[in-house]
Protein backbone atom coordinates (compact mmCIF):
# COMPACT_ATOMS: atom_id res chain seq x y z
CA UNK A 1 0.00 0.00 0.00
CA UNK A 2 2.97 2.77 0.97
CA UNK A 3 4.27 2.19 -2.51
CA UNK A 4 0.92 2.80 -4.41
CA UNK A 5 0.65 6.02 -1.79
CA UNK A 6 3.98 6.98 -3.11
CA UNK A 7 3.53 6.50 -6.86
CA UNK A 8 -0.13 8.20 -6.35
CA UNK A 9 1.95 11.28 -4.72
CA UNK A 10 4.20 11.77 -7.47
CA UNK A 11 1.97 11.63 -9.99
CA UNK A 12 -0.44 14.22 -8.60
CA UNK A 13 2.89 16.28 -8.68
CA UNK A 14 3.02 15.58 -12.21
CA UNK A 15 -0.89 16.77 -12.83
CA UNK A 16 -0.66 19.61 -10.65
CA UNK A 17 2.56 21.01 -12.45
CA UNK A 18 0.88 20.41 -15.48
CA UNK A 19 -2.15 21.83 -14.65
CA UNK A 20 -0.14 25.31 -13.75
CA UNK A 21 0.55 25.03 -17.77
CA UNK A 22 -3.26 24.20 -18.63
CA UNK A 23 -5.13 27.01 -16.95
CA UNK A 24 -2.46 29.38 -17.47
CA UNK A 25 -2.83 28.51 -21.52
CA UNK A 26 -6.23 28.52 -21.33
CA UNK A 27 -6.39 32.18 -18.98
CA UNK A 28 -4.44 33.49 -21.52
CA UNK A 29 -6.31 32.09 -24.59
CA UNK A 30 -3.89 29.92 -25.62
CA UNK A 31 -5.39 26.89 -27.68
CA UNK A 32 -4.29 23.55 -25.87
CA UNK A 33 -4.99 20.23 -27.83
CA UNK A 34 -4.02 17.95 -24.87
CA UNK A 35 -3.28 17.27 -21.28
CA UNK A 36 -1.78 13.80 -20.83
CA UNK A 37 -0.47 11.97 -17.71
CA UNK A 38 2.54 10.13 -18.71
CA UNK A 39 4.50 9.57 -22.11
CA UNK A 40 4.34 7.03 -24.58
CA UNK A 41 1.94 4.90 -26.48
CA UNK A 42 -1.90 6.55 -25.24
CA UNK A 43 -3.76 3.94 -22.93
CA UNK A 44 -6.61 5.87 -22.05
CA UNK A 45 -8.21 9.27 -23.54
CA UNK A 46 -11.33 11.41 -23.79
CA UNK A 47 -11.98 14.56 -25.88
CA UNK A 48 -13.74 17.54 -24.16
CA UNK A 49 -14.19 20.55 -26.14
CA UNK A 50 -11.12 21.19 -27.85
CA UNK A 51 -8.57 19.51 -25.61
CA UNK A 52 -7.88 15.52 -25.38
CA UNK A 53 -7.24 14.45 -22.12
CA UNK A 54 -5.39 11.17 -21.42
CA UNK A 55 -3.10 8.70 -19.53
CA UNK A 56 0.09 7.38 -21.61
CA UNK A 57 1.98 3.97 -21.04
CA UNK A 58 5.55 5.08 -19.83
CA UNK A 59 4.85 6.51 -16.08
CA UNK A 60 7.60 9.36 -16.39
CA UNK A 61 5.77 12.86 -16.17
CA UNK A 62 3.51 14.43 -17.99
CA UNK A 63 3.14 16.99 -20.86
CA UNK A 64 0.19 19.70 -22.21
CA UNK A 65 0.41 20.57 -26.09
CA UNK A 66 -0.36 24.09 -26.86
CA UNK A 67 -0.85 24.65 -30.10
CA UNK A 68 1.65 26.65 -31.47
CA UNK A 69 5.31 25.71 -29.35
CA UNK A 70 7.20 24.96 -32.11
CA UNK A 71 8.18 27.89 -34.10
CA UNK A 72 7.57 26.13 -37.54
CA UNK A 73 4.40 23.88 -36.69
CA UNK A 74 1.45 24.39 -39.35
CA UNK A 75 -1.87 24.95 -38.22
CA UNK A 76 -5.20 26.25 -39.65
CA UNK A 77 -5.50 29.87 -40.05
CA UNK A 78 -7.96 30.12 -37.75
CA UNK A 79 -6.26 28.96 -34.75
CA UNK A 80 -3.38 31.29 -35.35
CA UNK A 81 -4.30 34.08 -33.10
CA UNK A 82 -4.02 31.73 -30.32
CA UNK A 83 -0.67 29.55 -31.04
CA UNK A 84 1.99 30.25 -28.79
CA UNK A 85 4.37 31.65 -30.58
CA UNK A 86 1.90 34.18 -32.12
CA UNK A 87 1.64 35.15 -28.37
CA UNK A 88 3.41 38.38 -26.50
CA UNK A 89 6.39 37.45 -24.56
CA UNK A 90 5.02 38.14 -20.98
CA UNK A 91 2.02 35.48 -21.69
CA UNK A 92 4.29 32.97 -22.91
CA UNK A 93 6.84 33.21 -19.92
CA UNK A 94 2.78 32.96 -17.68
CA UNK A 95 2.13 29.90 -19.12
CA UNK A 96 5.69 28.28 -18.98
CA UNK A 97 6.51 29.72 -15.74
CA UNK A 98 2.85 28.10 -13.96
CA UNK A 99 3.86 24.67 -14.22
CA UNK A 100 7.11 25.17 -11.53
CA UNK A 101 5.73 27.93 -9.61
CA UNK A 102 2.64 25.21 -8.84
CA UNK A 103 5.13 23.13 -7.89
CA UNK A 104 7.31 25.23 -5.79
CA UNK A 105 3.86 27.06 -3.73
CA UNK A 106 2.35 23.58 -3.06
CA UNK A 107 5.68 22.43 -1.19
CA UNK A 108 5.71 25.67 0.47
CA UNK A 109 1.68 25.21 1.64
CA UNK A 110 2.21 21.69 2.36
CA UNK A 111 5.17 22.40 5.00
CA UNK A 112 2.84 24.97 6.35
CA UNK A 113 -0.01 23.08 6.43
CA UNK A 114 2.12 20.22 8.42
CA UNK A 115 3.86 23.18 10.78
CA UNK A 116 0.15 24.12 12.01
CA UNK A 117 -1.24 20.81 12.66
CA UNK A 118 1.45 17.51 12.83
CA UNK A 119 4.44 18.44 13.05
CA UNK A 120 6.47 16.53 15.37
CA UNK A 121 7.69 18.72 18.45
CA UNK A 122 10.98 17.02 21.09
CA UNK A 123 9.86 16.52 24.45
CA UNK A 124 12.50 16.25 27.51
CA UNK A 125 11.42 12.62 27.29
CA UNK A 126 13.98 9.94 26.44
CA UNK A 127 12.84 7.73 23.47
CA UNK A 128 15.44 5.68 23.06
CA UNK A 129 19.29 5.13 24.94
CA UNK A 130 21.55 3.85 22.35
CA UNK A 131 23.46 0.90 23.21
CA UNK A 132 27.38 1.12 23.87
CA UNK A 133 27.25 4.94 24.88
CA UNK A 134 27.47 6.88 28.07
CA UNK A 135 23.83 6.65 29.27
CA UNK A 136 23.35 2.83 28.59
CA UNK A 137 22.10 1.02 31.57
CA UNK A 138 21.46 4.51 33.58
CA UNK A 139 18.56 6.22 31.57
CA UNK A 140 15.59 4.38 30.20
CA UNK A 141 13.28 5.40 27.65
CA UNK A 142 10.22 7.14 29.21
CA UNK A 143 12.97 8.94 31.81
CA UNK A 144 11.99 13.18 32.09
CA UNK A 145 14.77 14.77 32.53
CA UNK A 146 13.55 17.76 35.05
CA UNK A 147 16.75 19.53 35.62
CA UNK A 148 20.46 18.96 33.78
CA UNK A 149 23.29 20.33 36.83
CA UNK A 150 21.12 21.89 38.40
CA UNK A 151 19.31 24.03 35.55
CA UNK A 152 15.56 23.76 35.52
CA UNK A 153 13.79 24.50 32.44
CA UNK A 154 9.98 23.86 33.03
CA UNK A 155 8.70 27.02 32.08
CA UNK A 156 10.17 27.15 28.41
CA UNK A 157 7.95 24.55 26.84
CA UNK A 158 8.73 21.11 25.82
CA UNK A 159 10.89 21.77 22.83
CA UNK A 160 12.90 24.99 23.88
CA UNK A 161 13.46 22.35 27.12
CA UNK A 162 15.00 19.75 25.07
CA UNK A 163 16.91 22.23 23.25
CA UNK A 164 18.23 23.74 26.50
CA UNK A 165 18.95 20.32 28.08
CA UNK A 166 20.90 19.00 24.47
CA UNK A 167 22.92 22.59 24.68
CA UNK A 168 23.90 22.49 28.33
CA UNK A 169 24.99 18.48 28.25
CA UNK A 170 27.25 20.20 25.22
CA UNK A 171 29.06 22.61 27.67
CA UNK A 172 31.05 19.71 29.14
CA UNK A 173 34.25 19.29 27.73
CA UNK A 174 36.90 16.82 27.31
CA UNK A 175 40.44 17.53 28.79
CA UNK A 176 42.53 18.96 26.85
CA UNK A 177 41.88 19.09 22.62
CA UNK A 178 38.33 17.65 21.92
CA UNK A 179 38.97 14.80 19.80
CA UNK A 180 36.44 11.81 18.50
CA UNK A 181 34.99 9.56 21.59
CA UNK A 182 37.11 11.29 24.12
CA UNK A 183 35.02 11.64 27.94
CA UNK A 184 34.20 14.93 29.60
CA UNK A 185 36.45 15.72 32.32
CA UNK A 186 33.47 16.52 34.38
CA UNK A 187 30.21 14.57 34.36
CA UNK A 188 26.52 15.79 33.90
CA UNK A 189 24.37 15.56 37.12
CA UNK A 190 20.61 14.72 35.90
CA UNK A 191 17.13 14.85 37.57
CA UNK A 192 14.84 12.90 36.20
CA UNK A 193 11.57 11.20 36.82
CA UNK A 194 10.92 7.72 36.85
CA UNK A 195 7.67 6.06 36.74
CA UNK A 196 6.50 8.67 39.91
CA UNK A 197 9.91 8.86 41.51
CA UNK A 198 12.99 11.54 40.98
CA UNK A 199 16.24 9.89 40.35
CA UNK A 200 19.60 11.36 40.23
CA UNK A 201 22.15 10.76 37.76
CA UNK A 202 25.43 11.22 36.71
CA UNK A 203 26.68 10.69 33.36
CA UNK A 204 30.10 11.78 31.42
CA UNK A 205 29.52 12.98 28.09
CA UNK A 206 31.56 11.49 25.26
CA UNK A 207 32.67 14.00 22.25
CA UNK A 208 31.06 13.42 18.88
CA UNK A 209 33.51 14.96 16.16
CA UNK A 210 30.42 14.36 13.79
CA UNK A 211 27.64 16.59 15.54
CA UNK A 212 30.61 18.61 17.02
CA UNK A 213 29.74 18.13 20.43
CA UNK A 214 29.39 16.22 23.79
CA UNK A 215 26.79 13.48 23.97
CA UNK A 216 25.30 11.08 26.67
CA UNK A 217 24.07 8.82 23.70
CA UNK A 218 19.83 9.12 24.12
CA UNK A 219 16.88 10.71 21.53
CA UNK A 220 14.45 12.88 22.83
CA UNK A 221 10.71 11.65 22.63
CA UNK A 222 8.66 13.56 19.73
CA UNK A 223 4.64 14.44 19.76
CA UNK A 224 2.47 15.81 17.03
CA UNK A 225 1.95 19.73 17.86
CA UNK A 226 1.12 22.64 16.23
CA UNK A 227 2.75 26.11 15.99
CA UNK A 228 1.61 29.48 15.75
CA UNK A 229 1.34 30.75 12.11
CA UNK A 230 4.21 32.98 12.06
CA UNK A 231 6.20 30.33 13.48
CA UNK A 232 5.21 28.27 10.91
CA UNK A 233 5.94 30.46 8.06
CA UNK A 234 9.66 31.06 9.18
CA UNK A 235 10.39 27.86 9.81
CA UNK A 236 9.08 27.13 6.57
CA UNK A 237 10.37 29.79 4.78
CA UNK A 238 14.29 28.58 6.53
CA UNK A 239 13.90 25.08 5.15
CA UNK A 240 12.36 25.79 1.64
CA UNK A 241 14.92 28.08 0.76
CA UNK A 242 17.82 25.51 2.46
CA UNK A 243 16.08 22.74 0.08
CA UNK A 244 16.13 25.24 -2.99
CA UNK A 245 19.57 26.26 -2.84
CA UNK A 246 20.81 23.11 -1.95
CA UNK A 247 19.13 21.61 -5.25
CA UNK A 248 20.77 24.40 -7.75
CA UNK A 249 23.83 24.28 -6.05
CA UNK A 250 23.85 20.29 -6.30
CA UNK A 251 22.89 20.20 -9.93
CA UNK A 252 25.52 23.03 -10.26
CA UNK A 253 28.30 21.02 -9.16
CA UNK A 254 27.03 17.84 -11.15
CA UNK A 255 30.58 17.26 -12.51
CA UNK A 256 32.04 16.88 -8.94
CA UNK A 257 32.24 13.30 -7.80
CA UNK A 258 30.91 13.98 -3.76
CA UNK A 259 27.85 15.98 -5.43
CA UNK A 260 27.15 13.38 -7.91
CA UNK A 261 26.75 10.58 -5.50
CA UNK A 262 23.94 12.95 -3.42
CA UNK A 263 22.16 12.70 -6.63
CA UNK A 264 18.98 10.20 -7.06
CA UNK A 265 16.12 8.91 -9.54
CA UNK A 266 12.22 7.93 -9.19
CA UNK A 267 13.63 4.72 -8.17
CA UNK A 268 15.61 6.37 -4.98
CA UNK A 269 12.75 8.76 -4.50
CA UNK A 270 10.04 6.01 -4.58
CA UNK A 271 12.07 3.94 -2.20
CA UNK A 272 12.97 6.77 0.47
CA UNK A 273 9.05 7.87 -0.24
CA UNK A 274 8.02 3.89 0.47
CA UNK A 275 10.60 4.06 4.03
CA UNK A 276 8.51 7.87 5.07
CA UNK A 277 5.09 6.36 4.78
CA UNK A 278 5.67 4.16 7.08
CA UNK A 279 6.95 6.81 9.36
CA UNK A 280 3.76 8.54 9.68
CA UNK A 281 1.42 11.57 7.71
CA UNK A 282 4.04 14.08 8.56
CA UNK A 283 6.91 12.24 7.26
CA UNK A 284 4.98 11.26 4.28
CA UNK A 285 3.68 14.97 3.67
CA UNK A 286 6.91 16.39 4.14
CA UNK A 287 8.63 14.47 1.53
CA UNK A 288 5.84 15.19 -1.16
CA UNK A 289 6.65 18.64 -0.26
CA UNK A 290 10.18 18.74 -0.33
CA UNK A 291 10.28 16.61 -3.96
CA UNK A 292 7.73 18.80 -5.23
CA UNK A 293 9.82 22.20 -4.38
CA UNK A 294 12.65 20.40 -5.99
CA UNK A 295 11.10 19.85 -8.99
CA UNK A 296 9.60 22.90 -9.33
CA UNK A 297 13.52 24.77 -9.04
CA UNK A 298 14.76 21.78 -11.53
CA UNK A 299 12.18 22.73 -14.06
CA UNK A 300 13.43 26.89 -13.94
CA UNK A 301 16.73 25.90 -15.24
CA UNK A 302 17.48 27.87 -18.54
CA UNK A 303 17.78 25.05 -20.47
CA UNK A 304 16.07 23.47 -23.43
CA UNK A 305 13.67 21.13 -22.80
CA UNK A 306 12.98 22.32 -19.19
CA UNK A 307 10.80 25.43 -18.71
CA UNK A 308 13.37 27.62 -17.56
CA UNK A 309 14.70 27.00 -21.41
CA UNK A 310 11.98 28.06 -22.79
CA UNK A 311 11.55 31.21 -20.64
CA UNK A 312 15.54 32.38 -21.01
CA UNK A 313 14.68 32.14 -24.74
CA UNK A 314 11.53 33.80 -24.46
CA UNK A 315 13.40 36.80 -22.59
CA UNK A 316 16.53 36.73 -25.07
CA UNK A 317 13.53 37.65 -27.90
CA UNK A 318 12.20 40.39 -26.05
CA UNK A 319 16.02 41.93 -25.19
CA UNK A 320 16.69 41.33 -28.93
CA UNK A 321 13.26 42.75 -30.41
CA UNK A 322 12.86 39.76 -32.67
CA UNK A 323 12.32 35.85 -32.72
CA UNK A 324 15.29 33.40 -32.19
CA UNK A 325 15.48 30.85 -34.87
CA UNK A 326 14.57 27.22 -34.31
CA UNK A 327 18.03 26.36 -35.29
CA UNK A 328 19.87 28.35 -32.70
CA UNK A 329 17.38 26.83 -30.21
CA UNK A 330 17.54 23.59 -30.71
CA UNK A 331 21.61 24.07 -31.35
CA UNK A 332 21.52 25.13 -27.66
CA UNK A 333 19.07 22.40 -26.74
CA UNK A 334 21.89 20.19 -26.73
CA UNK A 335 23.15 21.18 -23.43
CA UNK A 336 19.82 20.86 -21.67
CA UNK A 337 19.31 17.38 -23.32
CA UNK A 338 22.79 16.00 -22.25
CA UNK A 339 21.87 17.77 -18.85
CA UNK A 340 19.08 15.89 -18.06
CA UNK A 341 20.21 12.69 -19.86
CA UNK A 342 23.14 12.76 -17.16
CA UNK A 343 20.89 13.30 -14.25
CA UNK A 344 18.80 10.47 -15.41
CA UNK A 345 21.71 8.29 -15.41
CA UNK A 346 23.70 9.42 -12.77
CA UNK A 347 20.51 9.00 -10.82
CA UNK A 348 19.70 5.73 -11.67
CA UNK A 349 23.50 4.66 -11.48
CA UNK A 350 23.24 5.84 -8.11
CA UNK A 351 19.71 4.40 -6.88
CA UNK A 352 21.02 0.79 -8.10
CA UNK A 353 23.92 1.37 -5.88
CA UNK A 354 21.88 2.15 -3.31
CA UNK A 355 19.08 -0.32 -3.15
CA UNK A 356 21.57 -2.82 -3.58
CA UNK A 357 23.71 -1.46 -0.69
CA UNK A 358 23.22 -0.04 2.78
CA UNK A 359 20.15 2.08 1.46
CA UNK A 360 19.56 5.45 2.36
CA UNK A 361 19.37 5.06 6.06
CA UNK A 362 16.10 7.36 6.50
CA UNK A 363 15.59 5.30 9.36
Amino acid sequence: MSWLLVFAGLCLLVVLHEAGHFFAAKATGMRVEKFFLFFGPKLFSVKRGETEYGIASIPLGGYVKITGMNPEEEFPPEVEHRAYYHQPVWKRIVVIGAGPAVNIVLGFLILIVVALTILPTETPTVQEVLPKTPAAGLLQPGDTILAVDGHRYAGLGDEAQAGQIRQQIGTHHCKGKQRNGCLASTPVDLTIRRKGRIVYVQVRPRYDAAEKRSLVGFSFDSKPTGIGLAAAVSRVGDLGWEVISQTSQRIAKIFSAKERKEIHGIVGASDIGHQTVGLGAAAALTFLALISLSLGVINLFPFLPLDGGHIFWSLVEKVRGKPVSLQVMERASIVGLALVAMLVVIGLSNDIGTLTGEGFHVR
